[in-house]
């Protein structure tokens, strides 16, 4: 029993620490200059409640623009 406590504390963590902060980072990048106000409203409140997860993988995620190509 004591076994299958900690097995579920663990995948549990991991979901709420790593995968919904990875997936919500990869939602956000695929969406925010196209999302409506209803939907970055509810950005913003998946960002408050994943806070800590996205917080442990923001020194590993790079978003900044890239540059822009300039046809000669």
């Amino acid at each position: 029993m004591l076994l299958i406590t900690l097995l579920l504390y663990t995948a549990l963590a991991g979901a709420y620490l790593l995968v919904l902060p990875a997936a919500l980072y990869a939602y956000m990048n695929a969406r925010w200059y196209v999302a409506s106000s209803f939907e970055r409203a509810f950005m913003y409140f998946l960002v408050f409640f994943f806070f800590p997860g996205l917080i442990l993988l923001a020194p590993f995620i790079n978003f900044r623009p890239q540059p822009r190509k300039i046809a000669s």
